[in-house]
């Protein structure tokens, strides 16, 4: 859980992690979401109504003051989900999804 405040409602526990301050969200999370939708902070908001406007906007200056090391992070996320994903081709649910849509 986070322990020492960086900037504004941004967090770092002891494995240097960000987190929002005073919640369960990642800094991380945020971004990941927002690169990959787009989405504005006010739409953001809609999607995350337990976190203020100025915390969104605060994950989101965190992340360039960090780029680097956050696309990095989520690089690496993608990768584990990758090799996951890889170690269970026969999942008997995405073999049957596969199966229906194929049958279309």
């Amino acid at each position: 859980m986070p322990t020492a405040e960086i900037a504004p409602h941004i967090s770092r526990d002891s494995h240097a992690v960000a987190w929002i301050s005073g919640t369960t969200v990642k800094v991380v999370e945020i971004v990941a979401d927002w690169l990959a939708h787009g989405s504005s902070p006010e739409e953001m908001h809609f999607q995350f109504p337990h976190l203020s406007l100025a915390q969104i906007h605060s994950a989101l200056a965190y992340y360039y003051d960090h780029q680097t090391e956050l696309e990095a992070d989520i690089a690496r996320r993608l990768e584990q989900v990758e090799s996951l994903r890889a170690g269970t081709p026969g999942q008997p649910a995405r073999r049957d999804l596969l199966a229906r849509l194929a049958r279309r």
